[in-house]
């Protein structure tokens, strides 16, 4: 197996990541059904394989995960593609465990998990491919306020549970003419391990100074509130509890209205437009491993029109495997999900927006390299 160093790839990227950015959270499992249509796929479809590839992890990818297992089908149609949406904490799990031979993670492995996933991918480690960008959105439930501001410091606050009122003045100084109530403000969290978590708590740990003393990390760190797992549990609660606040993929607001977070001097709704700014500003992570995709992303940007609060959601693949076959599934699977096609049916059924083609070229470089055999 060939030693590795931190990529070109990585740093091509950097230079031109033009990205177009933005998704219930129960497991997708297999695509069993006959809505497909065999589809020209070009060298995706060539060789013809078959198998069955079982990943898992992020819930906020379950949406694309959905149409990418549909659309591969008509790929491949003798492959049978498995997701389970446990969140992306198991699906770190589940690949150093060698459980799954790809995850969909929100948040890059750690350190530790990059020391401990070698056990099973070899001492070239794992890569990771952004394959779904998304605005982190900040739900509310509140009748009669439409619009909400938070700076980072007061939405810190509210999260630390500080802030208990949605009438405290720190609230109503940058809402001048909102009528607020008195209502208890009730903090709705993620009860399991999640990416979105990770990218939330690392914003606000970036941005909230000393209203957040808390350190990034995959579980709530704030005792209290409200908690519930997945995605579509913290959604189902805010939706039900008024004077609830929380934070989801941004697909997954549904009625909810959502507030506008501080930026410089402005307050900026989320949009895809809006995440993609913060992700072109983003630069590479050294993990150690030639062609890694992992990205740093630009919290503190003050930069007009950015929406600082994004989640980029990667697929990890080992970079070798013992078995062949499962080499082929993975690096074909990877590379349906980056090619135009993939891409699209993702920005139609969870609203992603598609990558560019800086970054497909940069990916497939990377896929490419994955060894098996």
């Amino acid at each position: 197996m060939k030693v590795l160093r931190p990529g070109a790839a990585g740093m091509l990227l950097v230079a031109a990541l033009a990205l177009a950015a933005c998704g219930d959270d129960n497991p997708t499992g297999a695509f069993e059904g006959d809505d497909y249509e065999v589809t020209d796929a070009g060298p995706l479809a060539d060789p013809q394989l078959s198998g069955t590839l079982s990943a898992s992890g992020s819930s906020a990818q379950e949406s694309a995960q959905t149409a990418w297992i549909a659309g591969y089908r008509g790929v491949q149609p003798d492959v049978r593609l498995i997701y389970d949406a446990i969140g992306s904490g198991g699906g770190r799990e589940n690949l150093i465990s060698g459980a799954s031979p790809v995850v969909g993670s929100d948040a890059y492995l750690d350190e530790e998990e990059r020391e401990r996933v070698t056990d099973v991918c070899g001492d070239g480690g794992a890569l990771h491919v952004p394959v779904y960008i998304a605005p982190i959105a900040i739900p509310y439930n509140l009748p009669g306020v439409e619009q909400l501001n938070l700076s980072p410091e007061v939405l810190a606050r509210v999260f630390s549970r500080e802030i208990e009122t949605w009438d405290d003045p720190a609230i109503a100084e940058i809402n001048p003419g909102a009528d607020l109530p008195s209502t208890e403000i009730t903090v709705v969290n993620r009860s399991d391990d999640s990416g979105t978590t990770e990218n939330f708590l690392e914003y606000l740990h970036v941005v909230g100074g000393d209203a957040w003393p808390y350190e990034p990390d995959a579980a709530w760190p704030v005792a209290g509130g409200e908690s519930a797992a997945q995605t579509t549990g913290v959604m189902q609660v805010t939706g039900s509890t008024v004077g609830a606040i929380t934070y989801t993929d941004a697909s997954a607001v549904g009625t909810l209205p959502t507030a506008a977070v501080g930026v410089g001097g402005d307050f900026v709704d989320y949009t895809p437009e809006a995440a993609a700014a913060v992700v072109d500003a983003s630069t590479p992570v050294d993990t150690g491993v030639e062609g890694d995709l992992a990205l740093e992303l630009a919290r503190d940007t003050t930069e007009e029109g950015t929406y600082p609060i994004v989640l980029v959601s990667y697929l990890i693949a080992c970079s070798a495997y013992d078995d062949a076959q499962t080499a082929d599934l993975v690096t074909n699977y990877l590379r349906y999900v980056i090619s135009e096609q993939g891409q699209q049916a993702a920005a139609d059924a969870a609203g992603s927006a598609p990558i560019s083609q800086t970054l497909r070229e940069a990916a497939t470089t990377t896929i490419d390299s994955i060894q098996g055999g």
